[in-house]
């Protein structure tokens, strides 16, 4: 799989123009986009709007097929294809080298957005306003990108990309609420997988769940589902998991003789520390005062 390095390459190779800034291009695609027919990874963000009628984008090894106006965000070192596109309307990518983002505050803000972990088919679906908000944002990015570089000229492009981010991260926000009235509540299905986990013996047999594995009972990314059930709940898909286990394990002190050894390899805990700072962390108590308790009771 070809690995670019710069984006000069990259510009060369899928025969768009070459950048006017070494580490940042944009490029408005004229109702067909293409970066070439192979996958290919990079040392660089790319942000993307498009209204796709036919083509083949693939993200992470997850097809793209959704037809409406929507973003997608790709992150360093993530597989990617895009290869002949063909639009509804317009479209435009951004591309930002890692290094653009050095020395300045999106260098580490950019790893706080959790939808450059998103797969393909979980891209932001946007409404019209939303769309001409993203509009916008790209033609004043444009006119810094194209007007003479001054110390400025940096701080004011990524002020822009990053305003972009925050109003993805409200618009997400407002999809996930949109889903969840047509899908239903995921975090009942999400407890219902903890719960079949649970019941089929796999915290014996494959330790503790992990977000990943739930995630993939779901049929979404780690990310998505993490941010989808903190819309929702207010907590996270670990922070979930662990409240599961927890309750488990109370029920399980209340309703056996098995020690506290015992309880927390019935839960798939290896280590019996960490199964110890978890449940004192939650319950205020450790295992064992919360067992004294019960028998003082």
């Amino acid at each position: 799989m070809k690995h670019y390095k710069s984006l000069i390459e990259l510009s060369r190779v899928a025969g768009t123009p070459a950048p006017r800034i070494p580490l940042m291009n944009i490029v408005e695609c004229n109702k067909v986009c293409s970066l070439g027919s192979e996958e290919f990874t990079g040392d660089f963000y790319m942000i993307g709007f498009k209204k796709f009628i036919s083509g083949m984008f693939m993200y992470g090894r997850t097809r793209y097929d959704h037809d409406n106006g929507s973003m997608s965000f790709i992150k360093p070192r993530q597989a990617l294809a895009l290869n002949k596109l063909e639009f509804e309307e317009n479209g435009f990518l951004i591309f930002i080298h890692e290094d653009y983002l050095t020395g300045h505050g999106l260098h580490n803000d950019i790893k706080k957005y959790g939808f450059f972990e998103y797969d393909a088919n979980e891209a932001l679906h946007l409404s019209p306003d939303e769309e001409q908000t993203m509009w916008d944002l790209y033609r004043k990015i444009e006119a810094e990108y194209n007007n003479n570089h001054d110390e400025y000229s940096r701080d004011i492009i990524l002020g822009h990309v990053d305003t972009i981010l925050k109003y993805s991260q409200r618009f997400y926000k407002r999809q996930f609420i949109n889903r969840q009235n047509l899908s239903g509540n995921t975090v009942s299905k999400f407890n219902d997988v903890l719960t079949a986990y649970f019941d089929k013996g796999w915290l014996q047999e494959k330790g503790l769940p992990s977000v990943k594995q739930m995630a993939t009972q779901l049929n979404i990314s780690p990310g998505y589902l993490s941010d989808l059930l903190k819309q929702e709940t207010g907590k996270t898909a670990i922070e979930l998991i662990h409240l599961f286990l927890v309750s488990e394990a109370k029920n399980l002190l209340k309703g056996t003789n098995n020690n506290i050894a015992e309880v927390a390899y019935q839960l798939g805990f290896e280590n019996l520390p960490y199964f110890s700072r978890l449940f004192k962390r939650e319950v205020g108590l450790s295992p064992v005062q919360f067992k004294r308790n019960l028998v003082a009771n």
